[in-house]
């Protein structure tokens, strides 16, 4: 304990000191962490100071982590601390980045579960694509163990109660009697004083009182010795485990990162396997559903489309021209630095909606006067696409300017704000400024192919 103690407050130091700019406090805990309890475990909570002095991207929270990664990761030699930004989503894992288990599927012992665990992570340390991979648990230490001989303790009339009530009395304590003072009743509780209880050696002064009423000497059927071994063992999946933690290098998304450690771990011996959990589980269950989510959109607009103008044919159109504005969304997420995320995912959906508003207008109108004016398609998508511009821009405009305070957030959530305004400002612009071209484009051409073939089975048939 108090050689972490001593960790805890060199640590504190280096946040007091080089990166006193931007903290505004800090927290510590000895004894317990998120990962496991013990002597040997501590955590640490800092308040970063107000966002408003704290405008630079050096100075965010992820930055601050990042380079502390370096004096304290790899310059305590004592200790392992390891810096960490919490999750976007609470309950979800204790930190960003990607959480894992390396689960032992083939009766494995634990010294075998361990040295997997550390083949993988020496792997992960040369992947370009990883950073900051740690493990995520309480480590195995040094333990003392008692043995206790129970056919010499019964040879000396040493019971096994016997035995634990004295080690209970010595090492804790144990209540024995009620006195009163001053009108209140007290409790008596007896100890082992602290000098004859320091170091394991002091096991040799104690003597037990066995079943005669005589004292006997607790090295007579005990011995000692240090091992070392787990102090927790988990499971996931009722399987043992052991977790990892990690983050994506820079350049690379977490999707990246997730396949290059599901990669890394095929290199393992047989009988171990990767699971993930917290939002990396959630992750890969959102992105395989991805398309999935995509296509019943598509499915749900055609079919409002289809019932919209009675034909099967000029909805057709209206898909083709989202893609248009898929493309600016594509592009403000290039130009954002933002990740497919989940927050991209709804941007991208609003801008499929908005790109097939702004083409019903058009087909709409250019359908109705082909209808009762009897123009030609292309006439007639011409003067739709004329009359209908100013609408189109109106709307476009008033969408647009909308989502521009996300685009300019900042503070905490600013992330989640950014990835949807970009997506949906740039697919905006260019599902406004393209779609008055391509719509007509394939409102024409759509018109045309199914008109041909509509008159070609009329010929047919007769």
């Amino acid at each position: 304990a108090e050689a972490t103690e001593r960790v805890i407050r060199n640590v504190e130091g280096y946040w007091k000191g080089a990166e006193a700019a931007n903290v505004e406090s800090v927290f510590s805990v000895r004894g317990f962490s998120f990962a496991g309890q013990g002597q040997n475990m501590g955590m640490m909570f800092v308040r970063m100071k107000d966002w408003e002095e704290r405008k630079t991207p050096d100075t965010s929270a992820a930055a601050i982590a990042g380079r502390a990664f370096g004096p304290l990761l790899f310059g305590t030699k004592e200790a392992i601390v390891v810096p960490i930004v919490p999750p976007a989503v609470m309950e979800l894992g204790t930190s960003n980045g990607f959480t894992a288990y390396l689960q032992s599927t083939g009766g494995k012992s634990h010294e075998e579960l361990l040295a997997a665990r550390n083949q993988l992570m020496g792997l992960a340390s040369q992947s370009p694509l990883l950073t900051g991979v740690r493990p995520n648990g309480v480590e195995d230490a040094s333990q003392f163990r008692l043995n206790i001989d129970w056919v010499k303790a019964g040879a000396v009339g040493v019971t096994a109660a016997d035995v634990g009530s004295f080690l209970t009395t010595v090492w804790s304590s144990s209540y024995v009697n009620d006195f009163l003072y001053e009108g209140r009743v007290k409790r008596v509780y007896v100890q082992g004083e602290p000098l004859a209880r320091s170091v394991p050696e002091d096991l040799a002064l104690w003597r037990v009182q066995n079943a005669n009423g005589d004292f006997v000497d607790f090295s007579t059927f005990a011995t000692q010795e240090w091992v070392f071994g787990p102090q927790q063992v988990s499971r996931y999946d009722a399987l043992p485990a052991m977790g990892i933690d990690g983050s994506a290098a820079d350049g690379y998304t977490s999707g990246e990162a997730i396949a290059e450690l599901e990669r890394l771990a095929t290199q393992l011996p047989p009988g171990f396997q990767l699971q993930w959990t917290g939002m990396s589980l959630e992750e890969k269950e959102a992105g395989a559903g991805a398309m999935y989510l995509y296509a019943l959109a598509l499915a749900a607009v055609f079919l409002c489309l289809a019932a919209l103008y009675e034909s099967w044919t000029i909805p057709i159109a209206v898909l083709l021209a989202m893609p248009v504005g898929i493309l600016g969304a594509l592009i403000g997420a290039y130009v954002g630095g933002q990740s497919n995320g989940v927050y991209f995912q709804v941007g991208l959906l609003t801008v499929v909606g908005l790109t097939g508003k702004n083409g019903i207008m058009i087909v709409e109108f250019a359908r109705d006067r082909m209808d009762k004016l009897g123009e030609d398609a292309v006439t007639a998508v011409r003067e739709a696409a004329r009359l209908r511009f100013r609408p189109i821009l109106m709307t476009s405009l008033a969408f647009g300017l909308g989502v521009v305070p996300l685009v300019l957030a900042s503070g905490a959530g600013a992330g989640a704000r950014e990835a949807i305004g970009y997506a949906t400002l740039f697919g905006t612009i260019t599902g406004t400024s393209l779609a008055i071209i391509f719509v007509p484009v394939f409102f024409v051409l759509i018109t045309r192919l199914f008109s041909r073939r509509k008159a070609a089975q009329q010929v047919a048939t007769v």
